[in-house]
């Protein structure tokens, strides 16, 4: 999955002008983003989104609602997040192309609150809206 989100990147990157390579790193199970030539960060199994989504998943479960619409949120917020995470991850290594100073702000704060503060409003308008709790208290 992380090889596949790898190269959604490239392309993503390489459709807006940069030159992007991504490589199998050669020591760890992690892909290599090189942009213009410069190498600027790995790709790991924590950047495919898989975990978030199983997260996001186990919550709408665990609040679920009619099986018909609990089915198509979590299809519909899985790829959601899917393909926030793909233009979190460009944008990130744009910030990190262009203001390499404020990488350790964009990597650990800016773009992991971006991800989660979305699952988080997923959550509220499925509690809010749809789940079988908001039904029972009505």
């Amino acid at each position: 999955m992380t090889n596949l989100v790898s190269l959604q990147i490239e392309t993503l990157l390489n459709s807006f002008g940069y030159q992007t390579q991504v490589v199998p790193h050669p020591a760890e199970p992690s892909m290599k983003l090189i942009l213009n030539g410069k190498y600027l960060a790995r790709i790991i199994e924590g950047c495919n989104s898989i975990s978030i989504v199983i997260l996001f998943l186990s919550f709408i479960v665990a609040f679920s609602g009619k099986l018909k619409t609990t089915f198509f949120y979590i299809l519909s917020g899985s790829v959601l997040i899917y393909a926030v995470n793909l233009l979190r991850i460009v944008i990130l290594t744009l910030g990190l192309y262009h203001y390499p100073e404020y990488s350790d702000v964009l990597h650990t704060v800016i773009f992991p609150g971006i991800i989660y503060g979305m699952v988080f409003l997923l959550w509220i308008f499925w509690v809010n809206r749809f789940s079988k709790l908001n039904k029972n208290n009505a």
